[in-house]
């Protein structure tokens, strides 16, 4: 079984891997009776200024094994909104 550091930290790493785009933050994180799920944001574009930068959501699932069995882009926004 994996912890919660470890948990955030494989998401993190395998996100960046899959999508080739720049980390964030981690921006939520639980526990299920079999599954990590672990809220990724990521930078879509840059911009000038970066208040205009496009962020996207991911949700990334990993199993208690450490393997990441899902992820989906929940939302895009830009950096500035809230």
């Amino acid at each position: 079984m994996i912890n919660t550091m470890k948990a955030a930290e494989i998401a993190q790493q395998q996100i960046v891997r899959f999508t080739k785009l720049e980390l964030a933050g981690v921006r939520g994180l639980s526990h299920d009776d079999k599954e990590w799920h672990v809220t990724v944001e990521m930078v879509e574009k840059k911009s000038i200024p970066d208040a205009q930068d496009l962020l996207g959501l991911y949700d990334v699932t990993i199993d208690e094994e450490g393997n990441v069995v899902n992820f989906e882009r929940t939302m895009f926004r830009k950096r500035g909104e809230t």
